[in-house]
């Protein structure tokens, strides 16, 4: 019977970082300074450099780093933010956490990022109805960086400001800029599925805005001011633990490596699937991280699809079944007045194959092996 394979093999970057991971987590346990840690500044000197970008601001999670960004620019009710439907809860939920309102917009079929027209349409929509649009958060979905030129461009022209969530895209460049220096700020997240993940929950706030960046550092230790007694404003308590510090640096150290290898496991992917479904493709200037490798079923039945894979017990996964305009908590809020026919088709058609940086050839052979197996009686998608 051949062997269940893993989605996201953490346990084979695990033996490759043994050593070096298990001393960094007891230098941590030597010092005893478990929060805020000498590890935490560290850490966010690496990302900082390895992004270039000014200031690199570590915190509890993804959804934390989004809900600073929005509490430093004092977004409140009567406030709309446009972001895609076609994502995770966490861009959605930051807004709709602070009072706001969010405003989805749908995405481009190919790149399942943010749709530039209909993000033009949105806006007109809510300026039409007396609504205050106040930003942009674009998502790098999936590891593959938004169309910034055009995002940025409709932004300034609105008087929006932007914000990447780059939760799956943290170490990808959009023309040559890496991810973390473009917007007002920059989010991710270090959960431990993410290309860059430590062994618990963490995040971090990327941006080149000074006062920003200061506003944020008091935010996320309870609005504090010059010292623990002073607090200057209304904040949160979101700090990266400095045992999740130490596990970044490491391995950080390693990641350049592992996005070479993802990149390559994706092109055999690629090559491999390309005449059997529709295979992601990235835009002209723009690298991912490959934070899925999703495929795009629209004329085969995913169910079966899935259960011929489980029988061969290859691992899928379905990002993002309901999109967020359809979810029982988010349906009351607005959407693009031309409606969301990607986000749409995009979440009935798409399946996600196991990737992670360390999927031998003779594995990924398994798989694709397995996926053309359960393609035999699709047709061929148009497209």
């Amino acid at each position: 019977m051949p062997e269940q394979l893993a989605f996201n093999d953490l346990g084979a970057q695990r033996r490759r970082l043994g050593r070096a991971v298990d001393e960094a987590i007891r230098g941590v346990l030597d010092h005893g300074m478990y929060v805020m840690g000498p590890e935490v500044a560290e850490l966010e000197r690496d990302l900082s450099e390895f992004c270039g970008v000014k200031h690199a601001i570590s915190c509890g999670n993804g959804t934390d780093a989004l809900s600073l960004v929005l509490l430093a620019q004092n977004v409140k009710a009567g406030d709309a933010v446009l972001c895609p439907s076609f994502t995770f809860a966490a861009t959605a939920e930051a807004i709709a956490g602070l009072g706001a309102t969010p405003v989805f917009v749908d995405v481009a079929e190919d790149s399942f990022n943010l749709d530039a027209t209909s993000l033009v349409s949105s806006i007109s929509m809510l300026k039409r109805s007396g609504t205050k649009p106040v930003g942009i958060i674009a998502v790098d979905l999936f590891g593959q960086p938004a169309d910034y030129n055009h995002i940025e461009e409709i932004a300034s022209r609105e008087g929006l400001w932007l914000v990447c969530d780059a939760a799956q895209a943290f170490g990808a460049s959009y023309k040559g800029r890496p991810i973390g220096s473009i917007g007002l700020a920059t989010t991710t997240s270090f959960f431990p599925a993410k290309p860059l993940g430590c062994y618990g929950d963490g995040g971090a706030v990327f941006t080149n805005d000074e006062e920003l960046a200061d506003t944020i550092l008091s935010l996320r230790m309870h609005g504090r001011g010059t010292d623990n007694g002073d607090h200057v404003r209304i904040g949160m308590n979101s700090r990266l633990d400095t045992i999740q510090a130490a596990v970044l640096i490491e391995k950080l150290k390693i990641f350049p490596d592992e996005l070479v290898a993802r990149n390559r496991i994706a092109k055999r992917y690629n090559e491999q699937l390309g005449d059997s479904a529709v295979v992601p493709s990235i835009g002209e200037g723009a690298t991912s991280v490959w934070a899925q490798y999703t495929l795009r079923l629209p004329r085969c039945d995913r169910g079966a699809f899935q259960a011929s894979l489980a029988a061969a017990d290859v691992p899928t996964a379905v990002y993002y079944r309901t999109p967020m305009h359809q979810q029982a908590a988010y349906r009351h809020f607005p959407t693009a007045p031309n409606g969301l026919p990607a986000s749409n088709r995009l979440a009935a058609a798409v399946v996600s194959l196991p990737m992670h940086a360390y999927l031998s050839e003779e594995v990924q052979d398994r798989i694709t092996a397995a996926v053309r197996s359960a393609l035999a009686p699709c047709h061929r998608p148009k497209r």
